[in-house]
């Protein structure tokens, strides 16, 4: 039913359509989470047992979504997370995500474990850019990754704080999932019966890890799972002093990303954070845990006056992001609802999935009755037990 992008009009579209365009590895690599993923499930369930209470007869006729979240003003209250290895999902990648998100005048994250360079995005992309850094045991490489943000002119940086050790993708370890690619037999055949995605990724130029390959060999010259590399590479003895270290060191607009607790929370305001992304990394950790939605009223009632609060995960329309905004998130985030999207259609894609949640949020902010996103509150919500 779903053969072109075009015919794509939710989250769920592009995922069906990016599930028959993509090899199984690289799809369940995109699509899939930790242990028996109940958290990365419930990540979404969470807003469905929250219902919005509309108001009529106000005479709406053009509503602001617009929002300023870690000092970057955006024209839709939700941007696109860092997430990494886009290229291996189209080549358009990280370059493709950028030009869509600064379509719909939004931001734009990029990953350490992203398939082009700070220098490239920063040259290419000129919507505000957030630069997630995974904290490497390596203190050279972190202190090389901060210095080229600050050359290039990123705005944000974000510090994942969830990633001590790899969760366990169970989907990854079935499809035998690595970078570089692994080629068994059942890849083969699986690459083989996606002749478009095999020509893409046999024919570009060959992807790498940009920002690491003068660092590390894993991950671009030495094959290895995702779960391996934070588990090997990753600092994880990482603590809340070497995080006000590293806001110092950095000295811009500074989010923490994996925050989940009221403790956890104030800490980030203790140690100087501009903003904190409620997040479990989409379930592809710790699973069992809470999602981000159930976390966030706590959260906000907590630090909501002292930082930006953004609420991560699970979201796939626009009725989700203004649950979040009525509960005060300054902004949501996400991964696999462009994810799903750039591998369908490349930066086209993401730029009708993008544009597709700005319609939802408009429409349904007329439907409640609201002309800007400020007039959402808890008074627009009611839970079902």
């Amino acid at each position: 039913m779903f053969n072109t992008i075009n015919n794509c009009h939710n989250v769920e579209d592009f995922r069906n359509l990016a599930k028959r365009k993509l090899p199984s590895p690289i799809f369940h690599y995109i699509d899939g989470a930790a242990d028996d993923e109940i958290t990365y499930k419930r990540n979404t369930e969470s807003y469905e047992k929250c219902d919005l209470v509309p108001n009529v007869l106000r005479g709406i006729k053009e509503v602001d979504m617009s929002t300023t979240v870690m000092g970057q003003k955006l024209e839709m209250p939700i941007y696109c997370a860092p997430t990494a290895l886009q290229r291996l999902f189209h080549p358009d990648g990280e370059i493709g995500v950028g030009k869509a998100a600064e379509k719909v005048g939004t931001m734009f994250g990029v990953s350490s474990l992203g398939t082009a360079s700070i220098e490239e995005i920063s040259k290419l992309v000129s919507t505000p850019k957030l630069f997630q850094l995974y904290v490497h045991k390596d203190q050279g490489l972190n202190d090389y990754l901060i210095e080229q943000c600050k050359e290039y002119n990123f705005e944000t940086m974000a510090v994942t704080v969830d990633s001590a050790v790899g969760g366990n993708r169970e989907r990854d370890l079935y499809t035998g999932f690595t970078i570089p690619l692994s080629l068994s037999l059942k890849s083969i055949i699986s690459f083989a019966t996606h002749p478009a995605w095999a020509f893409n990724y046999f024919t570009k130029p060959k992807w790498e890890l940009s920002n690491l390959n003068k660092h590390v060999t894993e991950g671009t010259n030495l094959m290895t799972s995702i779960g391996d590399y934070f588990t090997k590479m990753l600092d994880n003895s990482l603590s809340w002093e070497k995080i006000e270290q590293i806001n110092k060191k950095w000295g811009k607009s500074f989010a923490i990303k994996g925050i989940m607790s009221v403790d956890d929370a104030k800490k980030a305001v203790d140690v100087g954070a501009s903003a904190i992304m409620i997040s479990n990394h989409g379930g592809r950790q710790l699973d069992g845990s809470r999602s981000p939605f159930d976390q966030l009223e706590e959260i906000v009632n907590a630090v909501g006056d002292k930082i930006d609060v953004i609420c991560e995960g699970g979201i796939r329309r626009g009725t989700h992001i203004l649950k979040a905004l009525s509960l005060g998130a300054k902004a949501c985030s996400g991964g696999r609802m462009y994810l799903y999207a750039l591998a369908a259609g490349g930066q086209k894609g993401v730029e009708i999935a993008l544009s597709n949640l700005k319609k939802e949020i408009e429409r349904d902010m007329i439907l409640m009755g609201v002309s800007s996103i400020k007039e959402l509150s808890k008074n627009n919500l009611r839970f079902r037990i």
